[in-house]
């Protein structure tokens, strides 16, 4: 069975992959000057005044029970992640980052596997190998990097964010279903920020370089961020409702080619061979693995 993508999805799904690059590029800067906690927490702050208008004017009732469970549980799973990224993301190009987090598909795969008991085909076990792969090119350019700052706590706060991203895909879509793009924009913003602040005495304590206050033009950013986190937040969600999640999981790739011009043009990082190789084989490996036989079923879409 042929499935068919509508553009309007795919090009919401595009343009919300293009927003959060730019978002990336706006907190990679507040992430080195207020560390990686600090500057999410600010945003995430930012991002429940940008969406609360939006979902208040918007008259719906109180989310349903399963709806708030995955406001609840998403919430707790972004705000780790993101804080992971933005550590990772301050010490590493961006395109570099961009590069690691795709593995998250195919840990999805893996975690369909154990969460779904779905079987894991042949073709999917060499693009698990291709990515692999990828990921150990920009290790050892990583590791291989003479002279210069290695960074590997960068290294594995990116593939650690990118392990709770596989989980955050197959949430998206659940969530999706149950809830309004409005309602998804502003509970994601208000739980996972409820979150970080319950957590701020333990990150004061055991991770006090963490934790700065915003001044000057920083404010200007937090206002852009969170205005480019929720308008991508709205738009993915909106595009996740209306189409399959491996249908659209594709479309992170682009996420690639921003990071690239947002990394030169912002912060005068130039793009390396390793990068692109190990970029190259990741998604060969990704989209080998989202190739189905005919003759396979699809995966339902309520357990996704």
């Amino acid at each position: 069975m042929h499935r068919h993508i509508h553009l309007l999805p795919f090009a919401a799904a595009t343009l919300g992959v293009a927003l959060f690059a730019g978002m990336d590029a706006a907190m990679k800067g507040l992430a080195l000057a207020l560390g990686a906690y600090s500057a999410m927490l600010w945003r995430q702050a930012f991002a429940v005044l940008c969406a609360a208008p939006f979902y208040l004017g918007s008259r719906e009732n109180w989310p349903s029970r399963p709806a708030f469970r995955f406001h609840l549980l998403r919430g707790g799973v972004s705000a780790v992640m993101a804080v992971a990224w933005f550590y990772g993301l301050a010490r590493l190009p961006m395109a570099e980052a961009i590069a690691l987090s795709f593995i998250a598909p195919l840990v999805a795969l893996y975690l369909a596997a154990a969460l779904l008991g779905e079987r894991i085909a042949r073709q999917s076990i060499f693009a698990s190998l291709l990515g692999i792969a990828g990921m150990l090119v920009l290790l050892a350019a990583r590791l291989g990097d003479g002279g210069g700052e290695r960074h590997l706590d960068g290294v594995l706060a990116i593939l650690g964010s990118a392990m709770l991203y596989a989980w955050n895909l197959i949430l998206m879509r659940q969530q999706a279903l149950v809830a309004s793009p409005a309602e998804v924009s502003f509970f994601q913003s208000l739980i996972s920020g409820s979150w970080l602040l319950a957590f701020l005495p333990v990150a004061a304590l055991l991770w006090p370089g963490q934790l700065g206050w915003p001044e000057g033009t920083q404010w200007l950013l937090l206002a852009l961020a969170a205005t480019l986190t929720v308008s991508s937040l709205w738009l993915l969600s909106w595009a996740y409702g209306r189409s399959e999640a491996q249908a659209l999981v594709p479309v992170e790739y682009s996420a690639f080619l921003w990071a690239v011009l947002l990394g030169a043009a912002v912060y005068g990082e130039a793009l390396r061979p390793t990068t692109l190789a190990g970029a190259v084989l990741i998604v060969a490996g990704c989209l080998l693995a989202a190739r189905r036989p005919r003759h396979v079923s699809p995966m339902v879409e309520g357990a996704i």
